[in-house]
C-alpha cells in the first residue's frame, strides 16, 4: 500500500501543475508464483509506468504479456521476450512516441540480457524510460551497464530526461552501482522511505532493485513495497518512486 503522505504529495504536485510520473520496478519471476497477487500489487500501487523484469518469455509470451497489461489496467509500451523479458507497461493516457528493444552481448551458458526502451509523453512532459535486468555474474553485469547506456544514448532524443530502472543483481557501493549512479540519482538514496530492501520478500537483506533518475528529474519519494500480496507474488519486493519531471 502507498503511504498516505506519498498520495497527498502526488495530489499536491498534480494540483499545482508540476509534471510528474510514478514509476514501479518489479521482478515478477515470470508469474511462476501467485499471478493474481502480482496484479493486485501493481493495481494497489497505482503506477504510471511499470518496468517489469522476468516477464513471460516462453510459449505464448505475447499473449501472456498482453493479459498482464490488461489485468492491471495498462498497455504494453515496449519489450517482452525481444527485450530479454524486460517489459514496460503504461497507464492509459500516456502516449508512447517511440519504443525499442535491445539485446546485450551474451555469454555462453548465461541468460540473455537486454533493455526495453520507450519515449513517453505524460501531459506536457516527455521522458525516456529504460527497464533492464542485469546478469548474476560480475563481469557481464558491469559490461552490460555500459551497453545499457549505449542503448539509451542511441535512442533518447537530445536533452530528454531519462529514467532507468530494474533488477541490477548488485548492491549499493559496488562498481556496478557506482557506474549506474554516474548517470542518474538512485531514487531511494535520494528520497527513500523505510529500509528499501528488495530481496527476498520473506527476509529481505539486499537492495538490488532500483530506479535511477537522470538530469531534469527530481525524486520526491521512493520505497520498497511490502504486503501480504507482495510476499505471495514473487521473490522480490517492487520499488516505487514518485518523480517530478522539470519543464524542458
Amino acid at each position: 500500500m502507498v503511504a498516505d503522505n506519498q498520495v497527498l504529495d502526488r495530489q499536491f504536485w498534480e494540483w499545482v501543475g508540476v509534471p510528474m510520473v510514478r514509476v514501479m520496478s518489479y521482478n515478477i519471476r515470470s508469474l511462476r508464483d501467485d499471478s493474481a497477487a502480482v496484479v493486485r500489487v501493481i493495481r494497489a500501487a497505482d503506477p504510471d509506468v511499470v518496468c517489469v523484469q522476468e516477464a513471460p518469455r516462453f510459449l505464448f509470451w505475447r499473449r501472456k504479456c498482453a493479459r498482464l497489461a490488461r489485468d492491471v489496467g495498462m498497455t504494453n509500451a515496449s519489450g517482452g521476450r525481444i527485450a530479454a523479458a524486460n517489459l514496460l507497461l503504461t497507464k492509459p493516457g500516456i502516449t508512447v512516441d517511440a519504443s525499442r528493444s535491445v539485446l546485450f552481448s551474451k555469454d555462453r551458458g548465461l541468460h540473455q540480457r537486454g533493455v526495453a526502451l520507450a519515449v513517453l509523453r505524460i501531459g506536457e512532459a516527455i521522458v525516456v524510460l529504460a527497464g533492464t535486468h542485469l546478469d548474476g555474474y560480475p563481469e557481464p553485469r558491469l559490461r552490460h551497464v555500459r551497453e545499457l547506456f549505449t542503448a539509451i544514448d542511441a535512442f533518447a532524443p537530445a536533452a530528454t530526461p531519462v529514467v532507468f530502472a530494474g533488477d541490477f543483481n548488485d548492491d549499493p557501493g559496488t562498481a556496478v552501482w557506482n557506474a549506474l549512479s554516474s548517470r542518474g540519482a538512485d531514487a531511494f538514496a535520494a528520497a527513500g522511505i523505510g529500509d528499501g530492501l528488495t530481496l527476498n520478500v520473506t527476509d529481505p537483506t539486499r537492495r538490488i532493485d532500483a530506479i535511477f533518475a537522470g538530469p531534469g528529474i527530481t525524486v520526491t519519494s521512493a520505497h520498497a513495497i511490502s504486503s501480504d500480496d507482495v510476499r505471495a507474488a514473487s521473490d522480490h519486493r517492487p520499488v516505487l518512486a514518485d518523480l517530478h519531471i522539470h519543464a524542458r
